[in-house]
C-alpha cells in the first residue's frame, strides 16, 4: 500500500513538472522570439523549444524521475490491431469527405483548388504534406498520447476524464503557438476567422478529437495508430487549407472547416471517439 501511494506521489508530481514545463515553454519561446527579432515563425529557437519540448520532458521523466518504460507504446503491435490501424488511416478522409459533400450541399463550400489544380496535383501535396508531418507528429503523439494518457490512467482516472485532460493540456499548449508564435499573416493565409473564434474552435476541436486518439492508444496498446491518424490528418486537411483547394461563403468556415478546426468536423470526432470507447468497453467486460 505504501508503495502505491508512493508511485501514485510520484507520478503526480511528474505529470506536474510535464503540464508546467511544457504549457509554459510556448510563451518562453514567443519571449524569445521577440528578444532576437525573429523574422521567420516556423524557423525560429522559440518555435522550435515548443515543439520539442514535450517530448524531451517525458524522455527526461521517464529516464530520470522514476516513471519507466513500459508503457510507452513503442511497439507497433500492428498483427493483432489491423482494425485500429485501418480506423486510424480512414477517419479522416471519411470525415473530411463527408464534411465537404455537405458543406458543398448547402453552398458554404466551393473548391477552387480542384477546379485550377485536379485531383492528381491534391494527391501529389497531401502526400508530401505527410512526409513533412511525420517528424513532427513523432514528437506529438509521443508526448500527449505516449506519455500523458498512460500517466493519467496510472492515477485510476476513468478513461474519458483521462481524454479530456489529455486534450486540456494538448489545447493549452498550442495557445502561443496561435497567439504569438505565429504571426498574424501566417495565421489568416488559412482562415478567415477573428481570433478569438478560431482559437474557441481549435481548443474545443482538440478536447473533442482527444477521445479518439486516446482509444486508439488504450486499445492497441501503441502510440502509431494515433500517430498514423495525426499524420493523415495534418496532411489532408493543411492541404486543402494551405493550398486554397477548398473557400467558405459567409459564416461556412466555421462550420464545415474540414477536420477539427470546424463545428461539424468536432461533432463528428467526437462522435466517432465516443464509438471507439463503447467498442473498445463493451470487448474489456467480455
Amino acid at each position: 500500500m505504501d508503495a502505491h501511494r508512493q508511485d501514485k506521489r510520484r507520478t503526480l508530481r511528474n505529470l506536474a513538472i510535464f503540464t508546467i514545463v511544457t504549457v509554459g515553454v510556448g510563451w518562453l519561446g514567443i519571449g524569445l522570439n521577440r528578444m532576437m527579432g525573429s523574422t521567420d515563425p516556423q524557423e525560429s529557437l522559440g518555435m522550435l523549444l515548443w515543439l520539442v519540448t514535450p517530448l524531451a520532458v517525458s524522455l527526461l521523466l521517464r529516464a530520470f524521475a522514476g516513471d519507466g518504460w513500459r508503457d510507452l507504446g513503442i511497439k507497433p503491435a500492428f498483427a493483432s490491431n489491423l482494425g485500429w490501424y485501418a480506423l486510424s488511416i480512414l477517419v479522416y478522409p471519411v470525415c473530411v469527405a463527408l464534411i465537404l459533400l455537405i458543406g458543398g450541399a448547402f453552398g458554404a463550400t466551393s473548391f477552387p483548388g480542384f477546379s485550377s489544380g485536379g485531383v492528381g496535383l491534391f494527391l501529389q501535396l497531401v502526400g508530401a504534406s505527410f512526409v513533412a508531418n511525420l517528424l513532427k507528429n513523432v514528437f506529438e503523439e509521443f508526448a500527449w498520447r505516449g506519455y500523458l494518457t498512460p500517466k493519467f490512467r496510472l492515477l485510476g482516472l476513468p478513461d474519458l476524464a483521462n481524454h479530456a485532460l489529455v486534450g486540456v493540456v494538448w489545447a493549452a499548449w498550442h495557445l502561443p503557438y496561435w497567439t504569438g508564435l505565429l504571426d498574424q499573416a501566417t495565421i489568416q493565409s488559412f482562415t478567415s476567422l477573428s481570433l478569438p473564434v478560431f482559437i474557441l474552435l481549435g481548443a474545443v476541436g482538440l478536447v473533442a478529437s482527444a477521445v479518439l486518439y486516446g482509444e486508439l492508444k488504450l486499445a492497441t496498446g501503441s502510440v502509431w495508430p494515433p500517430f498514423l491518424l495525426h499524420t493523415v490528418g495534418n496532411a489532408l486537411t493543411l492541404t486543402l487549407l494551405l493550398e486554397d483547394f477548398v473557400a467558405f461563403k459567409g459564416s461556412g468556415e466555421a462550420i464545415f472547416t474540414p477536420g477539427v478546426g470546424g463545428f461539424l468536423g468536432t461533432v463528428l470526432f467526437a462522435l466517432v471517439g465516443l464509438a471507439a470507447y463503447l467498442r473498445r468497453s463493451r470487448r474489456a467486460s467480455l
